[in-house]
Formats: structure tokens, sequence, C-alpha cells
């Protein structure tokens, strides 16, 4: 049933299918670092409840992954010492 009503969400709206399309460790950096205001994250939108359902059922956050990008962010910003 997730997975008709996932696809015919991404028929009606592009913004979906991108959620639907993210891996688990894109849906971290985005939950983690999506600016203040994001729609993704509008409870009153579809998006924040597709991109929750969606991010649970990948893993969510798990240790390992929380570490991961915010070590690539560190690294990114240039402090290799982290």
């Amino acid at each position: 049933m997730v997975e008709k009503e996932r696809n015919a969400w991404a028929v009606v709206d592009p913004e979906i299918e991108k959620i639907n399309n993210m891996s688990q460790v894109d849906m971290a950096v985005m939950w983690r670092f999506a600016p203040s205001g994001h729609p993704w994250f509008d409870s009153r939108k579809p998006y924040f409840k597709v991109f929750e359902r969606r991010f649970k059922e990948l893993g969510g956050f798990t240790p390992e992954i929380s570490k991961k990008i915010d070590r690539e962010r560190s690294w990114s910003n240039g402090c290799k010492n982290k």
C-alpha cells in the first residue's frame, strides 16, 4: 500500500519523486542541514509525512550515518583534524 501511495504522489508532484529517490544518507543530510523553513519539513504539506515515512523505512538516523555526514562536512569545510 505504501508503494502505491508513493507512486501516486510521484506522478502528481516532482518533489515527492525527489524524496522517493533519495538514499538514507541523502535524507540524513537533508534532515540535519536543511535551511529553516524548507518546504519538505512543513507539516502542512504532504512532503513531511512522505519524507518522514521514507526515512524511517530506510532506517532513519544511525550513529554511523551521523558520524559520516559530520566527518564529510568537516572535511568539506577544511577542518581536517576532526
